[in-house]
């Protein structure tokens, strides 16, 4: 088998069986850990989840649009929540309207650099939030002080918030509103709350089409 030679042809080293099953034995920690974690998680978010989407859903209707912001592997999630509104998710829809503020990166360094890092989301809902508009800020630790401060700006804009975030929620769950909905993952590793926060954002976007589209059978 390939897995007994070396990439040079050589032999493996002594112990690289040994190794080796080590290694399987980590990846299987690692994807017993995120279905525990996120079936843990069901209980609590089914009924935030839904109430999100409602947001989204209600913000479509009346004209308005999505913002997504994040940090890191939160921004690739905000970039992806919109790439699957402007595009589609699983069925065919016409595109629905929803912007990352995370992908513009002249805009970025120049707030960045002008202004502060804490800034660079806000100012861009300053300018291009409206009211009945939603913000979807992304948060593991619920700690990022540019996506708090965004949130801040939504609710200077009349938006609503759908957060995700995780563990206790950080000062992202004290600046929310009796309207906003925050969906926070019972986790404390970064990664297991990343892989449901990504679940979430599908939940969000097959709920978002369901609710236009009906269910897929009809």
């Amino acid at each position: 088998m390939r897995s007994s030679q070396s990439i040079s042809g050589m032999p493996p080293a002594p112990g690289w069986e040994n190794r080796r099953m080590n290694l399987i034995e980590r990846v299987t920690q690692n994807f017993t850990a995120s279905i525990e974690t996120k079936r843990e998680a069901l209980a609590h978010l089914a009924e935030p989840i839904v109430s999100g989407s409602r947001l989204i859903i209600a913000s479509f209707l009346e004209g308005g649009k999505v913002l997504s912001c994040g940090n890191g592997g939160s921004a690739a999630d905000a970039q992806h929540f919109s790439s699957e509104m402007l595009n589609r998710f699983e069925r065919e829809r016409t595109g629905l309207p929803a912007i990352a503020l995370t992908t513009d990166t002249s805009t970025l360094t120049s707030i960045s650099n002008d202004y502060d890092f804490d800034e660079i989301f806000a100012k861009q809902v300053r300018a291009l939030g409206q009211s009945g508009d939603v913000l979807l800020a992304i948060s593991t630790s619920g700690n990022s002080e540019n996506v708090n401060a965004a949130i801040e700006a939504a609710h200077e804009r009349d938006m609503s918030v759908v957060a995700l975030s995780g563990r206790d929620g950080g000062r992202l769950g004290s600046l929310l509103d009796p309207h906003d909905v925050e969906i926070r993952v019972p986790a404390e590793s970064t990664a297991r709350i990343q892989e449901v926060h990504l679940l979430i954002i599908h939940c969000l976007c097959d709920l978002v089409d369901q609710q236009l589209l009906g269910d897929a059978d009809e």
